[in-house]
């Protein structure tokens, strides 16, 4: 037989798009539509059913500047020659345009008495009618389009986006849907769909395509709908085989990812996720098949706040386990940058809301688009009560391809979490003959396993599942030639493969780094501030308040605390820590973070000032784990005297700064020259330090978010100086370069064994990367970088294509470099990107220059990233052990406090061996209002430690808890308040005390 499968696909794809899709709508009458444009931000429905001034609005009029809200008010009736038994429906064109579902245009519709009827947009444009009046209302978001290419944009913010409509109402129709017809049109594109993926060589692909001829030829086009059962007649036979007894095996999960903001602001997303829910909840209540699953508990507070209709039928469907809340945190947090505590308080909120709401205790991590994933998370989820990790974004990697898809993840401590990545290589599928082909094809564990999980919904911008891709589910359950596609909750698919494959699946330890969006470390350098400030001001408040209550009996501020670490939380989310929404989710998380730092710096006052008492002496506070300064650890003492002089010299244009313990050389450049450790006699330089490189920085795509390995292949040192001077023991250093000017402080305090630095930066450039070097005579070929309760070690060379991968890196307060019997750290109060590489030296040998990221000016999707003022510390500390590194990130993060009044003794001491091995992360009282007392400690060095609680009130019981304060059978607690733990194990203790 002669090949014409290309005549064949022609036919069908041209008969699919001229003949068949159109024609499964038959329009049988025009609506009346009337409008009104809200002037400002959106209204409540109250507002503009009963006050909006509505106008008439012609088919084709233009709506909707950037950012606004147009209430469209659509009336008619259904002809009477339409039948009962017709399946009405209105169809609406908001204008949609070639972009994505959730990037544009969106629409909710609303009842006359103001309830929430379904969300529209241009893959879902249909509302069902009943009866024979048409009376809608609907809420169209002029969203623009803000991705075109990564071009930059105005559109990011509100101020900036102009006001002339950027949409025109295309249509307002009243349809008949022609149900045999839609179906017929459903059965061709998967058998089409289905034959494209097949092998050439096979019959089955061939039978499918004879079948497909047969069906076009029995259609008549000036009768489609009469000859459509004649059609699928036709097909019947290719349709009804079973699969392969060995077909791969797909758990589809219908899933609508919606980013909590990106290219929209947090209040869109509130929207979002109503008209998401709205059509999520009109598909559960007619396909009896679908079962759809949503993550982030925020999302579902915005939708109990702000839509409670909706939230009622979302409520109704989560106790039918057809609506499944997963994933148990607050948001679908980024997992590189949230502190310690962040990360576990992401799952503690998340999970108690799920708990409190609906009594669903979820059991699966869901984190699909996070970039990249802490090697410390396997602990914090499985404390959390979670059992299982999903995630899909490694598959984005630029250079290596990850060799599991279903896998053990092993954490610093050694605890492994069940984990899956679906081969799909989406989190947004439409079960496309394509996609179901390529999660088979692509499936890394074939063999031993043999299934998969495929969320499908249009997402990032919402959606959710449509009616048609249900019917491709429904055909694919069970079709020869393909996988066989069951639609199930994750928690189905995780339980039948971890039984399957559990005991066989390969093991990965340590991060799950993802190569690519390096740059997110860095970007939006406000927002990162500000999420570290407010991280160490709740550690703050938490700590004093829970003494301030034992002390002298201070009401404690749970409403409070409790609302302020869901917004910190909140401001966690991928796209908003990383730096990669527009301006006006930077702009309005700047303005948060400054409110949520000024009420807990009242909250933490307020507790202090109760502590201190009515004294007229002087009292500071050290709220660090540790002693410093003749401080306790998270106590009150005497502030501390001066502990020696520091001497400042003139030298060659420069200064020698000396204390004892350091000599610091600073040149007439301004640039650190020389670090001598007086007590180890040692040079800890190996070239200039504290220098600022200044790096041209152009990713080829996705600007805000990555940082390709080129950027290295250009650098100028900014080394020029308008001004060197010295005030006491700190040499101030301004310089000027490009259109942006800096001040650089170098301070050497009596007593110190560590070198402080502050720059200010008033940052102008476009495009450009700005670190700070730091070359350390260290021969060593890896560093070791602080993460939540712990630290990882990452290669310093390029042996492979998996290190040369990771040539900028995630960390938290501090790095360290070290070779037996000495080791250096760099430690931080705000910064997270970083990388070190080694260097030959003369001679033999090498060296390593560690860096901090600074600053960078990307163009999209804020054309205006980091411009303005930025200020940063950060210390270098030689001779460091790990013990030092850790101190110091404390330190620097946690000034002590000042005040009138008296000493009084910590809550707590810990004595600990090997010594400020263990680390208290959090005191506070426990969440369930039983005024117990909460302690979280870990092991910091990475060895086995043995530590003894000692509080200062009267402890009657102690238990281990899990991360929700629940109960645990004990792990590491042993005669009382004794505990040993392994290495990097987190414990939570919960302290019941009389008074």
């Amino acid at each position: 037989m002669h090949d014409d499968r290309a005549v064949v696909e022609d036919r069908l794809a041209r008969l699919l798009s001229e003949r068949l899709r159109p024609a499964t709508r038959r329009v049988v009458g025009a609506l009346d539509v009337a409008a009104w444009q809200v002037d400002g931000e959106p209204v409540p429905p109250a507002v503009a059913l009963a006050d909006g001034g509505f106008a008439p609005f012609p088919i084709g009029g233009a709506w909707g500047p950037p950012w606004g809200t147009t209430w469209f008010h659509l009336t008619g009736s259904v002809p009477a020659a339409v039948g009962e038994a017709d399946r009405v429906e209105v169809v609406v064109d908001l204008g949609w345009n070639s972009a994505s579902p959730g990037f544009q245009a969106e629409g909710l519709v609303y009842r006359p008495d103001g309830s929430v009827h379904k969300g529209l947009h241009p893959r879902n444009d249909w509302v069902p009618v009943a009866g024979r009046a048409v009376d809608l209302y609907v809420e169209a978001a002029a969203n623009p389009t803000v991705l075109q290419d990564f071009r930059p944009t105005d559109l990011g913010e509100l101020g900036t986006a102009g006001d002339a409509p950027i949409y025109r109402l295309a249509r307002a129709d009243i349809t008949v849907r022609d149900e045999e017809l839609a179906e017929l049109v459903h059965d061709l594109e998967v058998l089409s769909e289905l034959r494209a993926q097949l092998p050439q060589g096979e019959p089955r692909g061939h039978e499918i395509l004879r079948a497909l001829s047969r069906a076009m030829d029995a259609l008549d086009p000036a009768d489609l709908s009469g000859t459509a059962a004649r059609a699928r007649a036709e097909l019947a036979d290719v349709r009804s085989r079973p699969a392969q007894a060995s077909a791969h095996r797909i758990s589809a999960v219908g899933h609508a990812h919606i980013d909590t903001a990106w290219l929209w602001p947090q209040r869109e997303t509130v929207r979002k996720v109503a008209r998401t829910a709205a059509n999520v909840a009109d598909l559960l209540e007619t396909y009896p098949d679908l079962v759809y699953a949503m993550s982030s508990a925020q999302q579902f507070a915005w939708l109990e706040e702000h839509r409670p209709e909706v939230f009622a039928r979302v409520a109704d469907h989560v106790r039918q386990g057809r609506f499944v809340p997963v994933g148990g945190m607050w948001v679908e947090s980024d997992t590189n940058m949230p502190g310690s505590e962040a990360m576990a308080r992401q799952f503690v909120h998340g999970k108690r809301w799920f708990l409190e709401k609906f009594g669903v205790e979820t059991r699966e991590a869901w984190l699909p688009d996070s970039f990249g994933y802490s090697a410390a998370l396997p602990q914090i989820v499985k404390l959390s009560g979670t059992r299982w990790f999903l995630t899909q974004k490694i598959s984005w990697n630029q250079t290596n391809r990850f060799p599991h898809h279903t896998f053990w993840w092993e954490g610093i401590d050694g605890t492994r979490v069940f984990t899956h990545f679906p081969p799909a290589d989406t989190y947004n599928g439409e079960l496309t003959g394509q996609e179901v082909a390529h999660a088979v094809r692509n499936f890394r564990d074939k063999g031993p396993a043999t299934r998969s999980l495929l969320p499908f919904g249009h997402g990032d911008g919402g959606g959710g599942p449509t009616r048609e891709m249900l019917a491709r589910a429904r055909r694919l359950s069970d079709l020869e030639g393909s996988p066989r596609v069951a639609v199930e909750a994750p928690a189905e698919f995780f339980q039948k493969a971890e039984q399957e494959y559990g005991k066989q699946a390969p093991v990965w330890v340590g991060e799950l780094y993802l190569e690519l969006h390096r740059g997110t470390y860095t970007s939006q350098a406000a927002t990162k501030r500000g999420n570290r400030r407010a991280e160490h001001l709740l550690r703050e408040a938490e700590l004093w308040c829970t003494t301030a209550m034992l002390r002298t009996g201070a009401d404690y501020p749970y409403e409070t605390l409790d609302r302020l670490w869901k917004t910190v939380l909140l401001h966690q989310f991928h796209d908003i820590l990383p730096g990669s929404s527009i301006a006006w989710v930077h702009r309005e998380a700047r303005e948060t973070y400054e409110r949520v730092a000024n009420e807990l710096e009242s909250l933490i006052d307020g507790a202090l000032r109760s502590i201190a008492g009515p004294h007229t002496g002087e009292v500071a506070f050290n709220a660090a784990p540790f002693a410093r300064d003749g401080l306790p650890a998270m106590g009150a003492g005497h502030p501390p005297a001066a502990a020696g002089v520091v001497r400042v010299e003139p030298q060659d244009g420069g200064f020698v700064l000396d204390n004892g313990l350091l000599q610091v050389t600073v040149d007439n450049r301004g640039v650190v020259t020389s670090v001598l450790d007086l007590r180890a006699g040692r040079e800890v330089l190996a070239g200039p330090a504290n220098l600022l490189q200044l790096h041209r920085d152009e990713p080829n795509r996705w600007d805000a978010w990555d940082v390709d390995p080129f950027y290295r292949d250009l650098v100028t040192d900014v080394d020029g100086v308008t001004e060197l001077s010295v005030a006491g023991d700190t040499v101030r250093v301004s310089r000027v370069f490009g259109a942006s000017a800096v001040l650089q402080e170098i301070t050497l305090a009596a007593g110190a064994r560590r070198v402080d630095f502050r720059v200010e930066v008033d940052w102008h450039e476009r495009e450009k990367f700005l670190k700070v070097a730091f070359p350390v005579d260290v021969h060593t070929d890896r560093a070791a970088y602080e993460t939540q309760y712990g630290h990882l070690e990452r290669p310093t060379h390029e042996n492979t294509s998996w290190d040369a991968a990771r040539f900028e890196v995630c960390a938290h307060r501090w790095v360290r470099v070290a070779e037996p019997g000495y080791g250096v750290a760099l430690a931080n109060d705000s910064t997270y990107g970083h990388d070190v590489r080694r260097v030959a030296k003369q001679g033999g040998g090498t060296y390593s220059v560690v860096r901090l990221s600074l600053l960078r000016a990307p163009r999209f999707p804020d054309p205006d990233t980091d411009q303005g003022r930025h200020v940063m510390r950060y210390a270098l500390v030689p001779g460091a052990a790990v013990a030092d590194a850790v101190r110091a990130g404390y330190e620097i993060n946690l000034p002590v406090r000042a005040m009138p009044g008296e000493p009084a003794p910590p809550l707590l001491h810990v004595a600990a061996d090997p010594p400020e091995s263990v680390v208290v992360e959090a005191v506070k009282l426990a969440d369930d209002r039983s005024g117990d007392v909460v302690v979280r400690v870990y092991e910091a060095l990475g060895g086995r430690a043995t530590a003894r609680l000692e509080p200062d009130f009267p402890v009657t019981a102690a238990t281990e808890s899990d991360l929700l304060e629940r109960d645990l059978e004990p792990d590491a607690l042993h005669d009382g308040l004794t505990l040993r733990l392994r290495p990097f194990q987190i414990v939570t203790l919960r302290l019941r005390w009389r008074s």
